[in-house]
């Protein structure tokens, strides 16, 4: 229930933010999960606690980027978005564990490139504001 609740919270600050084109929502997804892989590489390179609420938004980022790949129109690139994703995923939970050789910054570097390509395709794939 709660991780409804949630999800819905999540979808509503979108719509607040005036994201309604379906590249700003995985521009704003990508950017998030972003920032959450950064604060954990960080807070893993510090020796601290990962902060559970950029675990959580990182997970639930990735869910939803990986949920959104369509294979069949996106073929290769679908297949290596989703290898990525899991990349991430699995080095987010490598380190939620406490397990050595978590590489959230490796995983943080290689979504902040899909971050800019995505951004720098935006303009090709979204109408101009009139």
């Amino acid at each position: 229930m709660s991780f409804a609740r949630a999800r819905y919270r999540q979808a509503e600050s979108f719509a607040q933010d005036g994201v309604n084109h379906p590249h700003d929502v995985v521009f704003v997804t990508l950017k998030e999960l972003t920032r959450s892989l950064s604060v954990l590489a960080a807070a893993l390179d510090q020796d601290r606690a990962l902060p559970a609420d950029h675990v959580n938004r990182a997970l639930t980022a990735l869910y939803i980027l990986q949920s959104s790949l369509d294979f069949e129109a996106g073929g290769d690139i679908a297949g290596d978005l989703f290898q990525l994703y899991e990349f991430a995923r699995f080095h987010v939970l490598k380190a939620w564990r406490g397990e050595d050789g978590a590489r959230l910054a490796e995983a943080a570097l290689a979504i902040g490139d899909i971050l800019q390509a995505w951004q720098e395709i935006g303009a090709q794939v979204k109408p101009p504001v009139a």
